[in-house]
């Protein structure tokens, strides 16, 4: 995954600004207690960052690829 499809999947899922918003503040157990933003600037691969957050906020794994896309394996 590139960086710019994270960021789409964030605005899709969460809205423009709440994206940015939970991107720098909401802390991920699973990436070492980091904010998707700290991840990201730490070199973990986005979609690492992506599958933690999804889990994490409890998004329907039907959604996790974007809209009207099917799951990916």
């Amino acid at each position: 995954m590139w960086l710019s499809e994270f960021w789409t999947l964030m605005r899709d899922e969460f809205g423009d600004g709440p994206a940015q918003a939970l991107a720098n503040s909401h802390v991920l157990g699973a990436l070492e207690n980091r904010t998707a933003t700290e991840a990201l600037e730490a070199g973990i691969p986005p979609r690492e960052v992506w599958l933690a957050l999804v889990k994490d906020m409890d998004v329907p794994e039907e959604r996790w690829w974007g809209k009207d896309l099917p799951s990916r394996p």
